[in-house]
């Protein structure tokens, strides 16, 4: 298991997250998140683009004046007025981003590849001038020409940037291509780290993230609940839970108030928190079915890969169309009722056909009252 100081979380929920269409946060709320991303340590917060005016500038410069011992860096257009912007934030790390993929630097910037590395080495030799951390944003990177991207690579080695983020802008990627593409870039210019921005649009972001890892990435830009662009980015509590237990890598951060945090920005984008949501979802770890529920009530370890207070959660023994004695017999006695097996059996029927009329599983009150009018059939057997 590597050291928790090997990979590098870039937490961007307060700005691809707040780029989610429709989600806005309160300075409030970027407060409120970028103090829980910190405390419960996550090194580096990308807290926003001060290109965008001066509320946006305003915000920023209040989570300066937090003095978090998370890292704070800005994401701006690859020009010199834009990182200008972020210095006058108090920002000493700034992501600078270009597009670097032929289909965006002919279709939507009108220029060629030779004005992007021209726009880098002007950009990068500007904020190294300023002393500035600076990661060089390699935007649509997924469908960008490798050689071009070496030679980008190659630009910021020279003029001293310190990353280059490996970006696939529309999620159209798979694990193994993208393992490939990182750890080529890794072995032509191994002094640059590669970070790695994933999105979601094929359901493919955390894995995606993950591989980047794997191939030789150091960072890694998440969102809390996987927010952002379209179908959103690699989540948070999936990337470092995923790293945890998938590949045995820790990122030293406590992940113990992932559930706290994601009810947090939750309700702060207006964005509902499903209750199968992997990791955080309320209902994870929830077990109806017979076999799974006894399984887990012997031993959590057969039907949980970890324990679920460790995201701050809890496990649920749900009592439905598809449950079981043991789970009947467990839910019974967290109502204070002791239920043989024999009676277990006889209610069985009971509960199951209550179930499948409600479409839903069952209520502690409507347990409750199945008990009770069946009390006599119960002391009669």
């Amino acid at each position: 298991m590597t050291t928790p100081s090997d990979i590098i979380i870039d937490d961007t929920t307060l700005r691809d997250g707040e780029q989610t269409a429709g989600v806005v946060f309160s300075l409030r709320e970027k407060l409120a998140i970028a103090r829980l991303l910190d405390a419960i340590g996550v090194p580096e917060i990308e807290c926003g683009i001060p290109a965008m005016g001066e509320e946006e500038r305003d915000s920023i410069r209040a989570l300066v004046e937090l003095n978090l011992n998370a890292r704070l860096i800005t994401w701006n257009r690859a020009l010199i007025p834009e990182i200008e912007a972020s210095i006058a934030c108090g920002i000493t790390a700034v992501d600078i981003s270009l597009s670097v993929s032929d289909q965006m630097i002919a279709k939507k910037l009108g220029t060629d590849r030779q004005a992007v590395k021209e726009q880098l080495k002007t950009a990068l030799g500007f904020a190294k001038a300023q002393g500035l951390y600076v990661s060089v944003g390699g935007e649509d990177a997924s469908r960008a020409d490798i050689g071009f991207l070496v030679e980008l690579l190659q630009i910021t080695r020279e003029l001293g940037g310190d990353r280059f983020r490996f970006c696939d802008t529309l999620g159209i990627m798979d694990p193994f291509t993208l393992y490939d593409r990182v750890a080529w870039l890794r072995a032509s210019v191994p002094e640059v780290a590669i970070e790695v921005h994933t999105h979601n649009d094929l359901g493919m972001a955390t894995a995606n993230a993950i591989a980047g890892i794997r191939a030789g990435a150091r960072f890694v830009n998440t969102t809390v609940n996987g927010l952002g662009e379209r179908a959103g980015n690699a989540a948070l509590e999936e990337v470092v839970m995923g790293l945890k237990y998938a590949c045995g890598i820790e990122t030293g951060i406590e992940t113990h108030r992932f559930r706290e945090l994601s009810l947090v920005v939750a309700k702060a984008s207006r964005r509902d928190l499903p209750a199968w949501k992997a990791v955080v979802g309320e209902r994870v770890f929830a077990h109806e079915a017979g076999l799974h529920a006894d399984g887990v009530l012997k031993d959590p370890h057969n039907y949980e890969g970890f324990d679920p207070a460790e995201v701050g959660l809890a496990r649920q023994i749900v009592v439905g169309k598809h449950s079981g004695a043991s789970g009947l017999i467990e839910r019974y006695r967290t109502l204070g009722i002791v239920l043989s097996r024999e009676d277990a059996g006889l209610l069985l029927p009971v509960v199951r056909h209550e179930a499948l009329q409600r479409k839903r599983d069952l209520k502690d009150r409507e347990l409750m009252r199945m008990y009770l009018n069946g009390a006599g059939l119960l002391k009669a057997a």
